[in-house]
């Protein structure tokens, strides 16, 4: 990227296709390989199928690389490649004679930069082209979200080449501030070892880290599980008040609260926070300290790349661990919207960032919406791509002529209030899903899966789900169980033997049915029908993206004939 050149970047876990698809296309011309084990296992395609004109080997000898089916293509380790450039500079520099036949063309802000194809959850790969332009903004500008500071320690599990770890990356170094990479089994032990000030991650992370407290609290002691139970209850209730009274809270009406009645609902949250606080005080000494020192992230983790459980936000909220929600694409480089910690609105994935606009429209009229009403996320900003690779239908496809990009998300944006519960929460952007997960009942009813799916999570007995129904009468899913807490619940509600080890697939859809009838009560929607699947969606059966997010039409391609024998 420094002398102008582009990189394409992938990760390792991608699979050999899916590489070869990306080289060729992109018309790369050379291969950085992570180690010598990854490059044998795509040599023998790429070898045959694609134009290497040099190989870069991050790690390990290059005497492990395969040399069948090798053209005479050159190998270099990345030390090798270090002392060509500096003998390279050497000899330049020193000749007064060579450096008069070199021309040096300034890269310009616009030159594009990097070429990340997006994972996306269904259909081939597409090549956003982020220009230099693009990536500056995003260094430039972080600093409003997280005010990194000298000495602070980043701990983060994303890809490296993905855009948001990417962008997150480059402010940081440009902080001068440490960073610290681990991986999902490594993560626990991580947080505990390095007490990072910032996480940076996904969704599935924080809900794992949730995951992993409550599990912690449920095998304790009766009189401690009852206690820290308690506690969180009356934590998420004072947070609740704080928030009314802080003029914190999301609202779509457009007409504001009168006075009256804003002086009346602020004064009754003050009260009932008051009563509630002492509470969450001592519950601080006791179970949150012990909590924070467990996970470290002592300044905020930071969200993005998926959408954030409701329950876990407001669980980490009324624990006092910050965590902000934020937004973006690959192809807006990736952030354009976050939660700052002096306005971190649960449920919201904050304002937009500096130099970015926001507008709502109707999917079916293109007319621009107004504030408090729900539909198409349309953005535009410095940190827009350039367009997709070699594919200008696609690009016209989401990028208009006045430089609007169709997210496909559906959201709204909170109306300005100078009084009420979100006197303070103008601005903020909400975001409610994608616009194609949208099922379509026979019906004729519009559902939403990621609400209900969201809800259902809640549920220790259910690990993995995917709500479906297209063109159906009513909604059914795909369950991937939690086996462990499936066989404690069986246990305890007496439904087989404390010593057996089994539970029956008809005792197992009976528990999730209970399960799924208690999270999901308040929905307009049941799910009706439930396929059960033993194995889990993951990233290497193709069935999640390589930032963990479910492949939904996967998932119901996969188990098609399953799905269509659930509704005969």
């Amino acid at each position: 990227m420094a002398c102008g050149a582009i990189n394409v970047v992938r990760g390792s876990r991608s699979s050999i296709e899916e590489l070869l698809q990306i080289y060729n296309h992109s018309e790369s011309v050379a291969l950085a390989v992570d180690n010598p084990e990854m490059f044998n296992r795509i040599a023998k395609v790429l070898y045959l199928k694609a134009s290497i004109r040099f190989i870069i080997l991050l790690w390990g000898e290059k005497s492990s690389l395969v040399s069948k089916g090798d053209k005479g293509v050159p190998v270099f380790t990345f030390t090798e490649v270090i002392h060509l450039g500096q003998e390279s500079r050497r000899v330049l520099f020193n000749s007064l004679d060579n450096r008069k036949h070199y021309m040096y063309e300034a890269i310009k802000s616009d030159d594009i930069a990097t070429l990340v194809y997006t994972s996306g959850t269904t259909g081939n790969p597409k090549g956003v082209m982020l220009t230099h332009q693009n990536l500056l903004h995003q260094i430039k500008n972080l600093g409003d979200i997280v005010p990194a500071e000298v000495g602070d320690r980043f701990l983060s599990m994303l890809p490296s080449w993905h855009a948001y770890e990417r962008a997150c990356e480059y402010f940081i170094f440009s902080c001068g501030v440490e960073q610290v990479y681990t991986t999902v089994r490594n993560l626990k032990d991580d947080l505990g070892l390095y007490q990072p000030h910032y996480l940076i991650s996904v969704p599935l992370v924080y809900e794992t880290l949730y995951n992993g407290i409550q599990k912690q609290i449920s095998t304790s002691s009766f009189v401690r599980k009852l206690v820290a139970l308690t506690f969180i209850r009356v934590s998420i209730r004072y947070m609740e008040c704080k928030r009314i009274y802080e003029g914190k809270c999301l609202t779509k009406n457009q007409k504001p609260p009168s006075y009256l009645h804003s002086i009346l609902d602020w004064l009754w949250a003050r009260v009932m926070a008051t009563i509630l606080f002492p509470v969450h005080l001592l519950a601080k000494k006791l179970v949150y300290s012990k909590i924070h020192s467990a996970i470290g992230m002592s300044k905020a983790g930071i969200s993005g790349g998926g959408s954030l459980s409701s329950h876990v936000d407001k669980f980490f909220e009324a624990i006092g661990v910050n965590v902000q929600n934020g937004y973006g694409l690959t192809e807006t480089s990736p952030v354009i919207a976050a939660r700052q910690l002096s306005c971190n609105v649960i449920g919201s994935v904050g304002h937009p960032i500096k130099h970015t606009e926001f507008k709502v429209i109707d999917s079916e009229t293109d007319e621009v919406l107004p504030p408090g009403s729900k539909g198409i996320l349309k953005v535009r900003g410095p940190q827009l791509m350039k367009g997709y690779y070699k594919n200008p239908s696609a690009t016209n496809h989401v990028l208009d002529r006045d430089g609007w990009l169709n997210t496909g998300d559906i959201g709204w944006i909170v109306p300005h209030h100078s009084t009420g519960r979100s006197r303070n929460s103008s601005g903020v952007i909400v975001v409610e899903g994608r616009a194609k997960d949208t099922i379509v009942l026979s019906t004729g009813e519009n559902v939403e899966p990621g609400e209900l799916e969201e809800a259902a999570m809640r549920s220790s007995l259910i690990h993995q789900i995917v709500v479906i129904g297209q063109d159906k009468r009513r909604l059914g899913a795909v369950i991937v169980p939690n086996k462990e807490e499936v066989l404690k619940a069986a246990r305890e509600s007496s439904i087989i033997d404390s010593n057996s080890s089994d539970v029956s697939q008809e005792k197992v859809t009976s528990l999730i049915y209970k399960e799924l009838r208690t999270w999901t009560s308040e929905s307009p929607f049941q799910i009706g029908p439930i396929l059960l699947v033993n194995d889990p969606f993951t990233i290497d059966n193709g069935l999640m993206t390589p930032t963990m997010k479910i492949r939904r039409e996967k998932v119901v391609s996969q188990y098609g004939d399953q799905i269509e024998n659930l509704y005969k």
